[in-house]
């Protein structure tokens, strides 16, 4: 392996009391090209970045996912470990999410930072809501991943210039992961250590506002990979909602109460909701077929490389 073939990419915003440590690091045990991709820090960040040997570009745009669809099309690398820039993550286990990528097991590694974390790494709210993103999105994708929000991760040229990321925060973990099963790349998790911040480096991370934008995340991204998911979900709350109603409209109707607009309104979510399932099945088709056949032109390709 060389290591002039791995750039390891650095998002960073506000990192000044972490990254010059993490990039030296990296140079001491023997990865010289280091990119550190910045959010217009208003801090040292970027200086501290440039003096301890990493070359620095200013994101175009704003918000992390921007600056690692940024990153993605700028490099050419022939390997890229991916690492947040807030210390929480050790650069000596960069083996582990290497080896995997270098050997050909995997396209895409993820380190799973829930095999060994530090006390007060997570809070209970950060914890409990990873449990239930990760199984929102096996019930989504049909792929069981133990942390699709780790930082930290192993990407082959062949993966990472097959992503494309539309989201601009902190779903990208996310949209990369359902971007490395839609595109039917291989992923492997890897148990690593995750630490617990820095003291006085503020987190830039709001757990309810930024769970719940992942979750409608890994569910809108669904209707391209699992329309089933994503219809019947629909579909199911509105015959929910349309049998609640109309249990009410028959209640009041055998006390001699008569709802006409309610009546017409609960037939309406439940016609609405079957035609839902109706497009799930529809969809569902349209989706296998399509796979299949980027299935067999994927197969098709991988031929013709080795002749």
């Amino acid at each position: 392996m060389n290591n002039e073939d791995i750039c390891i990419l650095i998002p960073t915003l506000n990192e000044g009391k972490t990254i010059a440590g993490l990039v030296r690091e990296f140079k001491s045990i023997g990865y010289p090209d280091i990119l550190v991709i910045d959010g217009h820090s208003m801090d040292d960040t970027v200086s501290k970045a440039q003096n301890a040997g990493a070359r620095v570009v200013l994101q175009s745009g704003t918000g992390k996912g921007q600056a690692i669809s940024q990153a993605f099309h700028l490099l050419s690398s022939k390997y890229i470990v991916m690492i947040d820039g807030d210390g929480t993550y050790l650069p000596e286990e960069i083996n582990k999410l290497i080896e995997p990528v270098i050997s050909g097991q995997a396209d895409h590694v993820i380190g799973n930072r829930f095999t060994n974390y530090q006390t007060g790494a997570f809070t209970g709210l950060n914890l409990l809501g990873n449990k239930i993103l990760n199984k929102i999105f096996g019930f989504a994708y049909g792929v069981w991943l133990n942390d699709i929000l780790s930082g930290y991760r192993a990407f082959n040229y062949n993966s990472y210039k097959q992503i494309e990321l539309n989201r601009t925060g902190f779903e990208v973990e996310t949209e990369i992961t359902v971007e490395c099963v839609k595109k039917d790349l291989k992923i492997v998790e890897v148990p690593i250590t995750y630490l617990a911040r820095v003291s006085g480096a503020a987190t830039k991370l709001r757990p309810v506002r930024d769970g719940l934008r992942i979750a409608s995340t890994i569910y809108l991204l669904a209707r391209t990979h699992n329309p089933l998911f994503y219809f019947n979900l629909i579909g199911g709350f509105l015959t929910l909602l349309g049998v609640i109603v109309g249990i009410y409209v028959v209640d009041e109707w055998i006390k001699n109460v008569t709802h006409v607009p309610l009546t017409i309104l609960a037939t309406l979510l439940i016609v609405t909701g079957i035609l839902m399932f109706i497009f799930a099945i529809l969809s569902d088709l349209i989706v296998s077929m399509h796979r299949e056949n980027m299935h067999m032109m994927r197969k098709i390709l991988k031929e013709k490389d080795k002749t």
